[in-house]
């Protein structure tokens, strides 16, 4: 069996075999135990962890890569016959390139996992994690092609005009993804930082409402270019594959000038889009009333606000749709609230207790940065059935007016139970009328009452 096999097998041989593939075993255990911890430790004292993630993703395919590199070696050295060593040099050389290929790809990989994690903790923008997914599956589809041509090579099957293509229009597509995904992940990173370093501030306009500001401004810069990097890409790469644009490009034209008058709604909710950012009406973030809809503003791009109601609810509303658009909460917030009280107490004392607690409020710690200007007692609002309405207005940060008003009348009902100052209610007078007075008598009831 053997001689059918191996030409003049010797004890020698197989020594020799099992000893350089012992070698690579042990270098694996070193690698393994030794020098990718020491690697790990420097990776470790990094203040970026992709590192960290590339040595995690090196630690098990690398191991055996040298253990299967050790076979290769070890095979090499068995004097075996020419038709079966050449399958047998075939077939590790092949299990060799399919783990290099793994390898790489489980760092792509992993590279990718990082990179989206640490987004995740950021406030996500434009296409980025779409892209990178996409990418992520491209790179796959790549390894399996890129495999399926090393085994055609290592067997010998002819694929010179596979592999020919691949040396001409391959490296240069691949060039094109690269670059169309690091314009899309370099936008969506530096974008926002270039945007926020570019914006002046205004007069009056303080450090949050510039954020803002920004981060509007930046949500729709990097969808704009993301997309426009990806359709060049796209149209670079139907170059490579000799495939002429130009008709694509006169289609889309005329598909767009039908659209155009089909889709008018469209255009016009991209246009009211576009003036609602150039004219700073609302930000993410800020509360705002547009088409009979309140609610925070979650996402605004050249077509449509998103909002959350006080319910939760998200309503999706189209620019076009926007006639009058109210910010609750641009720059500054303003406290407006009534008090009532009873109709026999002193007003002047009610106001000046007022005022006391309402300087109590802007005086304390907690309370003191949110307050702009002193709430505070203007006037008599209102002569109600009940009681008479003191109107408070005050100044401050935006968003805050309503946690502040919480606040305020919390204080205004404990001190006003300590001063004796009574909150009214719903009082009903019942008038019974006076009877005439009956000679003989008081006042009787008719008969039959």
């Amino acid at each position: 069996m053997l001689e059918q096999v191996f030409e003049g097998l010797t004890v020698q041989h197989v020594s020799v075999a099992l000893m350089i593939f012992a070698i690579s075993l042990g270098l694996a255990w070193l690698f393994r135990n030794w020098l990718l911890r020491i690697v790990h430790g420097v990776a470790a004292r990094t203040k970026s962890g992709v590192d960290d993630v590339i040595v995690d993703a090196f630690r098990k395919p690398f191991v055996a890569l040298l253990a299967v590199a050790g076979a290769y070696f070890a095979v090499r050295v068995l004097p075996w016959k020419a038709n079966v060593g050449q399958y047998v040099v075939a077939v590790v050389l092949l299990a060799i390139g399919l783990l290099g290929l793994y390898v790489v790809l489980d760092v792509v990989n992993s590279v990718l996992k990082w990179y989206e994690k640490q987004l995740a903790g950021k406030r996500q923008l434009g296409l980025t994690t779409r892209i990178l997914e996409v990418f992520r599956i491209g790179a796959m589809v790549t390894g399996i092609v890129l495999g399926v041509v090393l085994a055609l090579g290592i067997f010998g099957v002819q694929q010179v005009s596979v592999t020919g293509w691949l040396s001409e229009h391959g490296w240069r597509i691949g060039l094109i993804v690269v670059l169309a995904l690091l314009s899309v992940v370099l936008t969506g990173q530096f974008g926002p930082k270039v945007i926020a370093a570019s914006i002046s501030r205004r007069p009056g306009e303080s450090n949050e409402e510039v954020a803002k500001r920004a981060d509007t401004l930046a949500r729709v810069f990097v969808n704009v270019v993301q997309v426009f990097a990806l359709l060049v890409g796209v149209f670079m790469i139907l170059s490579e594959l000799k495939i002429d644009i130009a008709p694509i490009l006169a289609a889309a034209g005329v598909v767009g000038v039908a659209v155009g008058f089909g889709a008018q709604s469209l255009i016009k909710d991209v246009l009211a889009g576009v003036f609602v950012l150039l004219e700073n009406q609302y930000r993410v973030g800020d509360v705002v009333r547009i088409a009979d809809v309140a609610g925070l503003v979650e996402d605004i791009n050249l077509r449509r606000t998103v909002l959350r109601d006080m319910d939760g609810i998200v309503h999706y509303v189209p620019n076009g749709e926007i006639r009058v658009a109210s910010n609750l909460t641009k720059e500054w917030s303003r406290v407006n609230l009534d008090v009532s009280v009873s109709y026999k107490e002193d007003l002047d004392r009610v106001m000046a207790v007022i005022n006391r607690v309402c300087k109590e409020l802007a005086e304390d710690p907690q309370w003191s940065p949110v307050i702009i200007n002193t709430p505070k007692a203007v006037r008599v609002n209102k002569l109600g059935e009940s009681g008479i309405d003191i109107k408070i207005v005050g100044e401050v940060k935006p968003m805050r007016q309503w946690e502040v008003m919480g606040e305020l009348r919390k204080r205004i009902k404990k001190t006003f139970d300590v001063e004796g100052i009574e909150i009214p209610w719903p009082h009903t007078k019942v008038y019974f009328g006076n009877f005439p007075v009956q000679q003989g008598g008081q006042g009787q009831p008719p008969a039959g009452r």
